[in-house]
Order: structure tokens, then sequence, then C-alpha cells
């Protein structure tokens, strides 16, 4: 991730003609750019909205599951629209399977609400991803 990272560090700079010594901080932000590991949880986060609206391939959305759909009893969790965690034993195999539902969750409750359109979510999705890259939340 480092070496991404600062390839795009150096991207933005030859963009804005930042110097070496600047804080990228700023220039990503000035760019509408997002730091490499927060783009990475945008993604997901948007994988994980697009398979639960029925916007996906039926073959990822299979392994996706809310905690609504996967217990049986009425739990608290069950009325935030949050993704049921699966247990792992192997953690590189089901990495991607814990981080995906794991991305969701992190989110605000007015980004997991289904009442959400699919435009409204990407938006406010990468307004979120940006306060949260700044530290703004």
């Amino acid at each position: 991730m480092r070496r991404v990272q600062s390839a795009q560090n150096a991207a933005a700079r030859l963009l804005t003609g930042a110097g070496r010594r600047d804080h990228i901080s700023p220039v990503l932000r000035q760019l509408h750019w997002l730091p490499v590991q927060r783009r990475v949880d945008y993604k997901l986060a948007y994988f994980v909205f697009s398979s639960l609206s029925g916007h996906a391939p039926p073959y990822l959305a299979d392994e996706i599951h809310l905690v609504s759909e996967s217990h049986r009893r009425r739990l608290r969790s069950s009325t935030n629209r949050s993704c049921a965690v699966p247990r792992t034993q192997h953690i590189r195999r089901q990495e991607l399977r814990c981080r995906r539902a794991t991305c969701l969750n992190s989110l605000p409750a007015h980004l997991r609400d289904e009442d959400i359109t699919y435009g409204g979510f990407r938006r406010e999705l990468k307004t979120f991803c940006i306060n949260v890259a700044s530290g703004a939340q």
C-alpha cells in the first residue's frame, strides 16, 4: 500500500505543482482524491451496497448477508441494517469476506438506510470518506 500511496502522492504533486516537502493531505483534498486505503474502503463499501441493493452479480451478492436475514431471533442489531460478519478459521482465505461486512458496519446509520438511492449513496459515501481522511469526523 505504501508504494501505491507514494505513486499517488507523486502524481498529485505533479498535477498541482506542490513541492516535495509540502504536506500531501491538502493537495489530495484539493484534487478530491482519497488516500489509497480510504479508496479501498470506499470501493468495498460501494461493492457491498450494490450487492445488497441487487446491482451486483448473484454469485458475488450471495456471500453478503444482513444480520436480520441470518438470525432466527429478532436482535437489536437487525434494525440498523448491518452485515453479518462471518466466523473465520483461515484468516487469509476469509479476510475479504470479513472486511466487506465490517466496512459496511462501520458506516454511519444514514448511509446504511435501505431507502437511500444508489446515486445518493455514492455521493454521501464519497463525502464521508473525504471527511474521515481529512480528520473532520
